[in-house]
């Protein structure tokens, strides 16, 4: 199309340039001359089609080029693409990784701790061991602070927490130990004894608070028991 547009330009501005000749030939132009001037004007009209449709082949020769460097600079993109995907999935499941080895122990050992930490200080520590639990007997009703024959019980945890607990002067001294367990201190490890002075308790089944001395509101301290060599 380009070629054929150069052509007819070169035609419309050639037209004006041989009516001029003819014109001025006109007296002395001859058919001879006449076939000599139209064959100079195709010879010139050939050598310029050779010229246009040579260059334009070699201006079609850099399409093929860019069309190239397009399909590679799209390949590019793409790599670039599927590089960064797997780079997130690789860092994703990294820090899946991360969160499940480390962050999610430390923080059930801190919760584990923390838990603890909250048992000992309400004295219940025998929810974090369900052995200790097991086999205990289950305490009497606590009686009212009004009832007769009644007496407050205190005991002083390794912990430092301080609970406190009504029984009638009448139940069996076991109690005190079956209370030991159930706030988490099992009688393997732990024993009871007396403020002040320091007297080891001596706790029987068949003898009943009053009889072990226990007659008006006392103080127990919870105390772990020295190793058997």
């Amino acid at each position: 199309m380009a070629a054929r547009g150069v052509v007819g330009i070169f035609l419309l501005s050639a037209l004006p340039f041989l009516c001029l000749e003819l014109r001025r030939g006109i007296p002395d132009l001859g058919i001879k001359d006449i076939i000599l001037l139209c064959g100079r004007i195709f010879l010139l009209l050939a050598l310029l089609t050779l010229i246009i449709s040579v260059t334009t082949s070699w201006l079609n020769s850099f399409k093929p080029s860019q069309v190239h460097l397009k399909d590679e600079e799209e390949k590019n993109v793409q790599r670039q693409k599927l590089a960064r995907k797997k780079q997130q999935e690789a860092q994703g499941e990294k820090a899946s990784r991360y969160v499940e080895n480390v962050l999610k122990p430390h923080q059930e050992m801190k919760l584990k701790k923390l838990e603890e930490r909250f048992y000992r200080m309400t004295g219940e520590t025998w929810k974090l061991s369900h052995g200790h639990k097991l086999g205990v007997s289950d305490l009497p009703e606590e009686p009212s602070e009004t009832a007769e024959e009644v007496v407050t019980i205190a005991l002083r945890c390794p912990s430092g927490s301080v609970l406190r607990r009504r029984f009638l002067k009448s139940c069996s001294s076991q109690v005190l130990l079956d209370w030991m367990v159930k706030i988490g201190y099992h009688t393997s490890i732990y024993s009871l004894s007396t403020s002040f002075p320091r007297i080891p308790l001596e706790v029987e089944g068949g003898c009943s608070l009053q009889d072990i001395g226990i007659t008006v509101d006392t103080i127990l301290n919870v105390e772990e028991k020295e190793p058997c060599n």
